[in-house]
């Protein structure tokens, strides 16, 4: 099995890199979130890998960082969701938002990738729930349950990640979950 290739970063076309290890060029599909972080061409650098091997061919993923590649063997464990599907998961998500979401159980964020339904969205919150949990920053269960509610209840209404988030930042601690929903919206219908 292949774990790990070094070598100098030969062609970028996404989802694919070409790495020149030692003479020997290899085909490595790796997320977004990979993709989005490696070096220019021509440089050196390090994927941590996982090889598989199918019927009608042999395909290398390659990762970052050890969580990136761990997220997504405990993906491809899950019935129906094949490497391709993993790849869109951790392109959609990071990790660390991948892990909150099944910690929250928040099918919401996970529909959002490209090809997940509910029911994929749900299997997949049902399967990985507390096999992600070392990924989750300390400070993510930071946040109080009622500021965690009011953040569901805008991505519930239709406002994005980012508008939800901005919208809960100052809320004051300590905050009814109704009462924090109203001053969010009153936030929100300002911006």
């Amino acid at each position: 099995m292949i774990g790990r290739l070094t070598g100098i970063l030969l062609e970028k076309n996404p989802p694919q890199v070409l790495l020149d290890v030692h003479g020997v060029g290899y085909e490595v599909d790796v997320p977004m979130s990979t993709f989005y972080n490696l070096p220019a061409s021509g440089e050196k650098i390090t994927l941590l890998t996982h090889f598989v091997v199918r019927e009608d061919g042999q395909y290398l993923y390659g990762f970052t960082t050890e969580s990136e590649r761990y997220a997504f063997r405990q993906l491809i464990k899950i019935s129906g969701i094949g490497a391709r599907m993993a790849l869109a998961v951790l392109s959609g998500l990071s990790v660390s938002d991948l892990a909150q979401a099944i910690a929250r159980q928040e099918v919401g964020r996970l529909i959002k990738v490209p090809g997940i339904g509910k029911k994929t969205a749900e299997r997949l919150l049902l399967e990985l729930k507390g096999k992600l949990a070392d990924a989750l920053p300390t400070a993510a269960f930071a946040m109080e349950d009622s500021q965690h509610d009011i953040l569901n209840a805008l991505l519930a209404l239709g406002y994005n990640d980012r508008e939800a988030a901005a919208a809960t930042k100052p809320l004051p601690p300590g905050i009814s979950t109704s009462d924090g929903i109203r001053q969010a919206l009153k936030q929100l219908s300002k911006a």
